[in-house]
């Protein structure tokens, strides 16, 4: 099972690792307020009881650095959660085992594996737009895991509270308007990259026609394929080959 842990909203279903595609609806709970680990974790247990999930292993996509199941980070969740273990705490409550990854990584494995990053050499960076700015970094297909690009400072502001879908509907900007400041997101986001491809990901990605026009970096962009399905897909995939590598990590230290 694949589920992506975001600001508004706890959403995810079954999926096929071998394929990426979504076996069951995509289904979602509020995200509490306030969002802190207890009260999160039972709205993550409704999320898989309303699945009939038992006992299977769980891919969450998490809102934060996560380093070893632990987050490190808390943007826009409670700062409870920081060094709180997001696998234990959730596995916990549902007793299913539980792999975490942080929520735009998922998103971005989704679209490397299956998407519109398939087969795409070089530098690869996916940006999820919603209440943040996510970012995933690949190279030659390789995750380079927990880049923060959202955080950095753009005219004097996190560029996340200055170019965020949730700064567009907060400060009423019109899709022109919104479109410049993203713009300006990317501009600086190539100076510090160089990518090779951008995709943009996140429920606004289905919107890119509405600010396209205001688009002038000079790089590859494409709307990522599963959208706001893709951190619980990638976070599917990433729990079964995390596990995979943990199971034959424990293997191999018995026969030591």
């Amino acid at each position: 099972m694949g589920i992506d842990v975001g600001a508004s909203g706890i959403k995810g279903g079954i999926v096929d690792t071998t394929t990426g595609e979504m076996l069951t609806e995509r289904l979602k709970v509020a995200t509490p307020m306030p969002a802190t680990p207890m009260a999160m974790a039972r709205a993550f247990k409704e999320l898989v009881n309303m699945h009939q999930w038992k006992d299977g292993l769980i891919g969450v996509g998490f809102p934060s650095i996560v380093i070893n199941g632990i987050a490190l980070s808390a943007a826009n969740i409670d700062a409870q959660w920081i060094g709180t273990n997001i696998e234990k705490i959730f596995g916990d409550f549902t007793g299913c085992p539980v792999v975490a990854v942080n929520d735009a990584d998922a998103a971005g494995i989704a679209e490397i594996q299956f998407g519109v990053g398939k087969g795409e050499g070089g530098t690869v960076i996916l940006i999820t737009i919603g209440s943040g700015l996510g970012s995933a970094v690949f190279t030659d297909g390789h995750l380079v895991r927990n880049t923060e690009f959202g955080h950095f400072i753009l005219k004097g502001k996190v560029a996340e509270h200055y170019a965020s879908d949730k700064v567009r509907q907060e400060e009423k900007l019109s899709w022109d308007e919104w479109g410049e400041r993203f713009n300006s997101y990317l501009l600086h986001l190539n100076r510090l990259i160089s990518p090779n491809l951008i995709i943009l990901g996140g429920g606004t990605s289905k919107k890119f026609a509405k600010f396209s026009q205001k688009i002038t970096l000079d790089v590859p962009i494409k709307v990522a394929n599963y959208r706001n399905k893709a951190g619980a897909i990638g976070a599917a995939i990433y729990a079964s080959q995390e596990m995979g590598k943990r199971n034959a990590s424990a293997e191999a230290q018995v026969i030591e």
